[in-house]
């Protein structure tokens, strides 16, 4: 005959007995918490050792432990493993700081091909030469290791973020003269209807655009079959144009030239086509960059044949985002250059004029709208 156990019984909130129960019953919970639950029930309700012991096939020690550690510690203690670890980590903070030199450097320094380092191929390294440089715990160091030292910082060695070197001395000085032209723009358009005098344009150009023909044709898309566009991966080059672009700051409107080159003729075809569709008695303030077709010596001699027509405001090196043309060539990659594909090199050209033109019909006026660099610094 069994003896009668000497522990007290487990006294349990209903709000605990309620949870123990659902993680009993849970499919998803890990099956040693289902298993401890299963347990600290039985033994709540009334059961013997024996009995919870036969009940979920476990020793009578195993079923000890967990009633006494409910016990001490309340149910939810006795469903968890204690945390322990076996001795103190062994890393010192000079291997932690070798792992960190290690990650600011780049692998082709260090004889690999790789231009910067994978978390496996930084692990790797460190295993390799731990010895050899007086860091033996990290003989062994593995993947996450290397991830936990270099969190702690944080740093992130494979990852990439570009950033713009101002190599352009007089950065902000050119950069506050544009930002200037864009105010005196906006207090001329506030004033309305007038044409000023001074005529202010945006240039740039977008080279580089590709035509690119099928060699399919294109599946419209069919209701209840596919929702979008289909087309062949296949396609075929057709040469390459340049889009010169000036936009008027003024009105919207946009005088532009597609062209198979990108040189100082074209670009003085472009200032040719300002000077015949503005008035004779205006000066055209151009806002551009320092591509070489806009500062040659063919532009020049053009440029002195009209003397006083044109006025030159160039954007710092590095800075052709402070032109808001930029703007205007995005809308163009967002409507109609989108996808696009023709049959000839002549049908691209057609259809990226088209597109002006119906830019030109419904004009939108860019506007500069940060202009907080004038009023700082």
């Amino acid at each position: 005959m069994a003896g009668i156990s000497k522990r007290p019984r487990l006294k349990l909130s209903a709000g605990e007995v309620e949870h123990l129960g659902s993680l009993r019953d849970s499919r998803t919970a890990p099956w040693r918490e289902t298993q401890r639950a299963r347990i600290v029930l039985r033994y709540h309700s009334g059961e013997n050792v024996s009995e919870i012991a036969r009940a979920v096939g476990m020793t009578r020690k195993s079923v000890d432990k967990w009633i006494n550690k409910a016990l001490a510690m309340g149910s939810d203690a006795a469903l968890k493993d204690a945390y322990h670890r076996p001795k103190e980590p062994v890393i010192t903070e000079e291997a932690k700081a070798w792992v960190i030199h290690l990650a600011c450097s780049k692998p082709k320094d260090l004889d690999y091909a790789a231009e910067v380092w994978t978390r496996s191929a930084l692990a790797r390294h460190v295993r390799e030469h731990a010895r050899k440089a007086g860091h033996a715990s990290l003989a062994r160091a593995a993947k996450a290791t290397v991830h936990r030292i270099l969190a702690e910082q944080p740093l992130h060695p494979e990852k990439v973020k570009y950033y713009l070197e101002r190599r352009d001395p007089e950065f902000e000085t050119k950069m506050r003269e544009v930002l200037l032209v864009y105010q005196e723009v906006a207090l001329q358009n506030q004033n309305g209807g007038m044409i000023p005098v001074i005529i202010t344009v945006s240039v740039d150009e977008k080279p580089g655009l590709q035509a690119i023909a099928n060699t399919a044709p294109d599946l419209p898309p069919v209701p209840g079959k596919h929702a979008g566009l289909g087309r062949d991966h296949e396609y075929k080059r057709l040469g390459t144009c340049s889009i010169l672009a000036a936009l008027d700051l003024h009105n919207g409107h946009v005088t532009a030239r597609v062209e198979r080159r990108h040189r100082s003729r074209e670009f003085v075809a472009l200032l040719k086509d300002l000077d015949a569709y503005y008035p004779a008695g205006s000066i055209i303030r151009l806002i551009l960059d320092n591509h070489s077709a806009h500062i040659s010596k063919e532009t020049q001699a053009f440029l002195a044949s009209r003397p006083n027509r044109f006025q030159y405001v160039l954007t710092p090196k590095h800075g052709s985002w402070l032109n808001i043309v930029e703007t205007l060539f995005g809308k163009m990659a967002r409507t109609f250059l989108r996808h696009i594909r023709v049959q000839s090199w002549e049908e691209l050209q057609s259809r990226i004029l088209q597109g002006i033109a119906e830019i030109n019909a419904a004009p939108v006026v860019h506007r500069w709208k940060k202009l907080e660099a004038l009023t700082t610094g």
